[in-house]
């Protein structure tokens, strides 16, 4: 199939897990994962009417959106684990970092911002699983309450919720205790009223258990192989 009508096919696939978690379609956003797809692949995409994408090579981005610049009301997320040299390189190419993974990235991207005089939308990355080969921090451990309690002098960021990626299971079912537990870590945040924190977003799902992250509660779910195919590169 095309990517317009894998497109299609996933949208309908998004509005039957809302509908059976009495949610709205419009409530989440689907993002497409185009990180090593060509330009072509891009175009084709935004053609279809998808404008949020998701990548994670700055290197490989910035060649690609030179050839991009017409399509002007695509939006482009860093979704990968990010070195902190690359912030500025970041914070020019992309509208938000999906993946904030330690307070000092989170500096080093709140001073790349000010010195170019523009906010960036992040969202902080949490190892649900507790994986060692993970980026990501742990849920509800002193890290990740020195980053909430700093949020609030970070004047060129703007925190909007949490991302994940669990554990790897066949079975999609395998996923929900996971996404269960970042709803659940999201709602505590949520409740505490922090400063500078917001958490509208929850960012889980991608082309294996998007449905079942859905059910969980998920605002955004990252799919990539549904809707292109197979990776271009490795």
């Amino acid at each position: 199939m095309s990517i317009a009508e894998n497109l299609a096919v996933i949208r309908d696939r998004i509005t039957a897990a809302a509908a059976r978690a009495s949610r709205r379609p419009e409530e989440i956003a689907l993002m497409a994962v185009s990180k090593t797809q060509p330009p072509e692949s891009l175009r084709e995409a935004y053609a279809a009417g998808q404008r949020l994408f998701g990548e994670n090579r700055v290197q490989e981005f910035g060649v690609k959106i030179a050839s991009l610049a017409d399509l002007a009301k695509a939006e482009y997320h860093m979704i990968g684990h990010l070195q902190t040299n690359k912030s500025a390189k970041v914070v020019e190419l992309f509208a938000a970092v999906d993946s904030v993974d330690s307070l000092k990235l989170a500096e080093k991207l709140n001073i790349a911002g000010g010195e170019v005089n523009k906010t960036l939308d992040v969202l902080i990355e949490i190892n649900v699983g507790g994986e060692a080969a993970k980026t990501g921090i742990a849920a509800e451990s002193e890290e990740l309450e020195n980053l909430l309690q700093a949020a609030l002098r970070f004047e060129a960021l703007k925190f909007r919720g949490l991302m994940t990626v669990p554990p790897f299971r066949e079975d999609p079912e395998g996923a929900r205790s996971y996404f269960r537990k970042l709803r659940e870590l999201r709602d505590t945040i949520a409740a505490r009223k922090l400063p500078g924190i917001s958490m509208e977003v929850l960012s889980m799902g991608m082309s294996h258990d998007f449905e079942v992250a859905i059910e969980e509660g998920s605002t955004c779910v990252r799919v990539g192989a549904a809707i292109f195919g197979a990776r271009a590169t490795a």
